[in-house]
């Protein structure tokens, strides 16, 4: 591919992450576009010419239903038949905090239980992100740790580029409603088994099922977390980053990798 890959950033009223997702695909190495999720609805083909979406955090529609109730149900009822083909055709997508809770709001994660089988009508949701279990507004970095044996793309390799890995595997979070919460007993275990688990928490600040902080779907292509890996894009972005040492800073920052990592399936060319 000799052009760069194009990354469709979707935003809406309330959104205030966008910018920082925008400039988490450039440096990985990908064109972007910036579209209202209201110029989406009335140009829906735009979705055709993405090869990666991203759903940025925020406060979409002020959070005035519930934490990304109102751009699911516009984006189920409008979209959802542009963003099943767009993950049919393995377009790599990417929620962010408000951006996840949008993705499993509409159905997208965790998705179906096959790989690329998207139904004609947009999936029952199975997960939700909950009001935190200390019922706070939580605004800090935490440890996390991909999971080695996740199917999802985003995470690959993460471990392999951070030597001081308890202190550079840090992402920050800020929200009030990240607890993921899988619909039953059975959701869970499928996304257990299925590798669907992408990153867990080594400090669960929020309760969530399991310490999970992001899942992907079965593809392993769309994936959502509440940390913010678009706000970890350089080391002086960490919170005591002067002593991390030199091996660690010769390396690539967790958030950055992800992008990365993303880019390259696209392009099938090494990004390091």
């Amino acid at each position: 591919m000799n052009e760069k890959p194009l990354a469709l950033v979707i935003r809406s009223p309330g959104a205030n992450c966008d910018r920082e997702l925008v400039r988490a695909f450039e440096l990985a190495g990908a064109g972007t576009e910036l579209v209202h999720v209201d110029a989406l609805i009335d140009s829906p083909r735009a979705l055709e010419r993405a090869d990666l979406v991203g759903f940025p955090g925020g406060f979409s529609y002020g959070d005035d239903i519930a934490s990304g109730r109102a751009l699911a149900v516009r984006l189920r009822e409008r979209l959802y038949p542009a963003l099943r083909e767009a993950a049919q055709r393995g377009a790599p997508m990417i929620g962010v905090c408000n951006g996840f809770q949008v993705l499993c709001q509409v159905g997208l994660l965790p998705g179906p239980a096959a790989a690329g089988v998207w139904p004609e009508q947009a999936p029952p949701m199975r997960a939700a992100l909950a009001e935190n279990a200390g019922a706070r507004f939580i605004d800090r970095w935490l440890p996390v740790a991909p999971e080695e044996d996740s199917v999802c793309l985003w995470t690959k390799g993460l471990w392999d580029d951070n030597a001081t890995r308890a202190d550079a595997m840090r992402l920050p979070i800020a929200h009030g409603e990240g607890r993921f919460v899988p619909a039953d007993e059975a959701t869970l275990a499928l996304l257990e088994k299925g590798g669907q688990v992408a990153l867990r928490y080594l400090d669960n600040a929020n309760g969530s099922t399991g310490a999970i902080a992001g899942v992907c779907d079965a593809s392993g292509r769309i994936f959502g977390l509440m940390p913010h890996p678009e706000r970890y894009l350089d080391w002086t972005r960490h919170p005591y980053w002067t002593r991390l040492g030199r091996t660690t800073l010769e390396a690539t920052t967790p958030g950055r990798r992800m992008f990365l990592n993303a880019v390259e399936a696209v392009t099938g060319a090494p990004t390091r």
